[in-house]
């Protein structure tokens, strides 16, 4: 209860802050007129106001009540429609009612009743004088205004008498006769350009009467000019254009849907002025809040209005405005030559620089020899950098690739030269998120070149032998040549970085090593007996009809990607894998991956085609029996999967050995077919072992003699 009771107190007191100061939180916009505070809508949102009588007693007032439809379209203040406020200039713009005197229309010799208004403003607004103006309209009109401010009743202020050439019709009236009156001192000044239309300067007020003289219809001789209505208006001066179709028609008239114009009032706080309120500190800056606003004396009539402080700009009204003005960018000459401008609060100050221009120019003399000096070390890095990527491109067979592509000019073959900038795009600057895999002969990174083509990017090892980085680029050429529906195609390389890269078609399926050692039932028989099939035929396409042949020198599950369809293709064979012509292309260094190697390369160095067939051997016992090339951790007879089934077909124990999906799926003797093939591409000796052509077409051949139907989808069963 007592945390209660100190919360009411802090609630209310948060309200009176938030109304007094005008804040945020009241509505600033009612349909298209802003609103700025003192006026304000709803309670707490507007200046209250007080009149302090002869007798020292005040009256509360509240004047700045703007009141907005509840369609939130139209802003009223008073009994007049709101059009905008000026807060700087003590003004505000309303719609001004038209009187009218029309003839009736059943008798149009005779006048009906007149519409006219009678204004009546608080004690905050007067009419402006200096922004508005009476004006009459029709032919043979004379209206007059007249005021009770001060209870002189029945006292003309200004009258003014709009006549038409009575030589023009009323469709066409012509010259003007403007005869304006002014019984307490108008000067007769007009602003009308055509007859029938005339203008007399007012007196300031809150209390006008508008009306016409009776003897109006007087003016409808059949011999002179003649109009449906006669109007006057209290109007702003500058908004008010004439229009011929004012005279001749009721356009003016409530009924015709006119009725208001625009028109001016002056505002201000209170009664009372700076110097006599001045004595009450706090009357004069209750509307003045801010530190950094003042009073200044009204526009028209009593009361006072707040001005912002010079150097500030703002609404002078709310506490925390005005805001100090920066001259030193918004004045166009703001201090004298040779000088620099400061702002500081409410003005500015300006200091010569004749005693800085020698520290600005030494400051100057040093940005710019170290500019200077800049540019000279980035253009000597450069051009090292260049001649490092020149280097690079001579060292790894560029320019011998040049060559080559030069005189193949116009034979349809497709390759580019890639930048090392393009591939750090492609792949991120090779970020680790991008690693497709690793092997011996390098790293595969993902990537997407500019044209959308999505790519495997291979960073080889670094060559050591000078002759192998001197023919790189004429490999790569020759690679870009293998025109296989079952290898993946070379796109290009890039020769200008110290390691070579090559760019390669991606696929996106994975490798057939995944797919036969990951968990789950692997596809059927005839799938794998397919993917092997496509295998062997792109390996012996590299063998026999490439020119020269090339030899893959890494054949391995890992390498052969499947793609949406199983379809295969061969990957990774790489650079420097020319076949042999002479003794010359002895491999100082074996490569390959440990458990698919050729036994005769290891102890001879030596590549040849049959390197390939003897790791081909090893693919096909990984399809046979799902087990791993090499197994570390299994017993060390087991290990090597191709010595493993050597000793298990010596000792008639293969069936063991077997998955069993496949022995389950599939007849024995297709079992026998395939092992048979895989021993002899396992021998020993290279000269034993059946070329890569041969191992395709009795694939093939295995493929007829299981499934003589559709060879894709059906099954050998037993």
């Amino acid at each position: 209860m007592k945390k209660m009771q100190l919360l009411l107190p802090l609630l209310l007191l948060a309200a009176l802050i938030s109304a007094a100061s005008g804040t945020t939180e009241c509505p600033q916009q009612c349909g298209d007129v802003s609103i700025p505070y003192p006026f304000g809508i709803g309670d707490g949102c507007y200046l209250e106001t007080a009149l302090v009588g002869d007798d020292a007693t005040t009256k509360q007032q509240q004047p700045f009540n703007v009141t907005c439809s509840s369609d939130n379209r139209t802003a009223t203040i008073g009994k007049l429609e709101l059009l905008s406020v000026d807060v700087a200039r003590g003004k505000v713009r309303v719609k001004s009612p038209v009187s009218s005197w029309c003839r009736d229309p059943a008798n149009k010799s005779a006048m009906g009743e007149q519409d006219t208004w009678w204004y009546d403003l608080s004690a905050a607004f007067r009419v402006s004088d200096a922004d508005n103006k009476l004006t009459v309209l029709g032919c043979n009109v004379l209206a007059y205004i007249w005021s009770r401010d001060g209870g002189a009743d029945d006292k003309y202020i200004v009258g003014c008498n709009a006549t038409c050439s009575a030589a023009a019709g009323a469709r066409s009236p012509p010259a003007v006769q403007r005869r304006p009156t002014a019984a307490n001192g108008g000067d007769g000044s007009s602003c009308c350009d055509a007859d029938g239309c005339c203008q007399a300067p007012i007196r300031p007020g809150t209390s006008f009467d508008v009306s016409f003289v009776d003897d109006y219809d007087g003016g409808n001789d059949s011999s002179g000019p003649t109009s449906p209505c006669a109007y006057a208006m209290l109007v702003e001066t500058k908004a008010f254009k004439f229009r011929r179709t004012y005279v001749t028609t009721r356009e003016l008239s409530s009924a015709g849907g006119g009725g208001q114009v625009p028109m001016v009032l002056d505002w201000s706080v209170g009664n009372q002025t700076c110097d006599v309120a001045g004595k009450n500190t706090a009357a004069v800056y209750a509307a003045c809040r801010s530190g950094n606003s003042h009073c200044v004396p009204s526009n028209n009539g009593p009361g006072y209005l707040c001005s912002c402080s010079q150097g500030y700009a703002g609404n002078p009204y709310q506490e925390r405005n005005p805001t100090d003005i920066d001259e030193c960018k918004t004045m166009d000459q703001p201090c004298p030559a040779y000088s620099i401008c400061r702002n500081t609060h409410g003005r500015h100050e300006c200091y010569e620089l004749k005693w800085l221009l020698g520290i600005v120019g030494s400051c100057i003399f040093v940005v710019l020899l170290g500019t200077a000096m800049s540019c000279t070390y980035a253009i000597r890095e450069k051009k090292r950098l260049a001649a490092i990527k020149r280097q690079h491109f001579r060292q790894h067979g560029g320019y011998i690739l040049f060559e080559q592509m030069k005189s193949r000019d116009g034979q349809g073959h497709s390759f580019t030269l890639f930048t090392k900038e393009e591939l750090e795009d492609a792949t991120n600057k090779f970020n680790e998120q991008n690693v497709l895999g690793k092997g011996g002969n390098g790293t595969v990174y993902r990537g997407n070149l500019r044209d959308g083509r999505a790519v495997a990017i291979k960073r080889c090892r670094v060559a050591d032998d000078e002759r192998q980085r001197r023919e790189f680029g004429k490999e790569m050429l020759i690679l870009s040549q293998v025109n296989h529906r079952n290898i993946v195609k070379l796109y290009g390389c890039c020769l200008e970085v110290e390691v070579p890269m090559l760019v390669y078609q991606f696929i996106p399926n994975g490798t057939l090593y995944e797919l036969i050692h990951r968990d789950g039932a692997p596809p059927s028989f005839a799938v794998l007996l397919k993917i092997a099939h496509e295998a062997a035929d792109a390996l012996a396409y590299l063998h026999t009809m490439a020119s020269p042949p090339i030899i893959h020198g890494d054949v391995k599950s890992p390498n052969i990607l499947l793609d949406d369809n199983y379809a295969v293709k061969v990957s990774d064979f790489g650079a420097s894998v020319l076949a042999p012509t002479d003794n010359a292309h002895l491999v100082t260094l074996v490569q390959g991956t440990r458990g698919y190697l050729d036994p005769e390369y290891m102890q001879t160095c030596r590549l040849t085609d049959k390197s390939d067939v003897y790791s081909f051997g090893v693919v096909l016992l990984e399809l046979l029996t799902r087990r791993m090339a090499l197994a570390m951790t299994a017993p060390e007879e087991e290990r090597s999967l191709a010595a493993h089934f050597l000793s298990s077909m010596r000792d008639g124990k293969l069936d063991a050995l077997l998955d069993l999906q496949i022995k389950d799926e599939v007849r024995a003797d297709v079992i026998e077919m395939v092992a048979t093939l895989a021993k002899r591409c396992l021998e020993m000796s290279g000269e034993k072992r059946p070329s890569m052509l041969e191992v395709a077409e009795e694939l093939d051949s295995i493929r007829k003699l299981c499934l003589p139907g559709d060879i894709t989808i059906l099954v050998c069963d037993s």
